[in-house]
C-alpha cells in the first residue's frame, strides 16, 4: 500500500503547484460540454501561471497543501483565511478554494487525505466554519463534499473566461 504524505507548501513550490494546478483543472474541466475551450484556456492561462501562483504563495491568508504518493505530486489543496461569501454563516471562516488530484490517483485517498489535513489544520487555527463553491455540473464533487459533511447554503457566480458559471454555496460547521 502507498503512503500519502502531506506538507504545506513553501515559495520554493510555485513551479511545482502551477504544474500540479494546471494539469488538475485541465484533467477535472477541459472535456466537459459546458466549457467551451476559449473560455478554459482564458481562465487558466490567467490562474495557473507561475507569477500567479508565486503571489498567492507570498501572501500569509493562503495556505497551500501538496499532497505526494510515492514521492510524486498526487494533489493539492487551497486554502484561503477570512473570506466570506452572502450565505456563509461564521465567525472565523476558512474557504476551501481549490481541492484537486491528479486524475491517475483519483480514488486512492489522496482527495481524502487532502480533505482530513484541511479539517485538521482549519480546527488547530480555531476556524468555526470551512466554506466552498463547487460547479453546479460537477456531481462528483458534490457527492464527495456532502460526505464530508457539507450542506449547500447558497450559490455564487464563477467566472470562466466570458462564461459565467454556476457554483453551488457549501459549509461546514468544524
Amino acid at each position: 500500500m502507498s503512503e500519502i504524505s502531506i506538507r504545506q507548501a513553501t515559495a520554493d513550490d510555485s513551479k511545482l503547484l502551477t504544474d500540479l494546478s494546471f494539469t488538475t483543472f485541465w484533467d477535472a474541466f477541459a472535456h466537459h460540454p459546458k466549457n467551451a475551450p476559449e473560455d478554459l484556456n482564458h481562465y487558466m492561462r490567467q490562474a495557473f501561471n507561475e507569477e500567479q501562483i508565486a503571489s498567492e504563495l507570498a501572501d500569509d491568508a493562503n495556505i497551500f497543501l501538496i499532497a505526494e504518493l510515492d514521492g510524486k505530486p498526487a494533489g493539492y489543496a487551497k486554502l484561503i483565511v477570512g473570506t466570506i461569501e452572502p450565505g456563509i454563516t461564521a465567525a472565523r471562516p476558512v474557504e476551501l478554494n481549490r481541492l484537486y488530484s491528479h486524475q491517475e490517483f483519483i480514488g486512492k485517498g489522496v482527495g481524502q487525505n487532502l480533505m482530513d489535513a484541511c479539517f485538521e489544520r482549519a480546527q488547530r487555527h480555531d476556524h468555526d466554519v470551512m466554506w466552498l463553491g463547487v460547479w453546479e455540473y460537477n456531481p462528483r464533487a458534490q457527492a464527495f463534499y456532502k460526505k464530508n459533511g457539507f450542506r449547500e447554503v447558497g450559490k455564487h457566480t464563477f467566472q470562466l473566461g466570458s462564461d459565467p458559471q454556476t457554483d453551488l454555496l457549501m459549509q461546514r460547521d468544524l
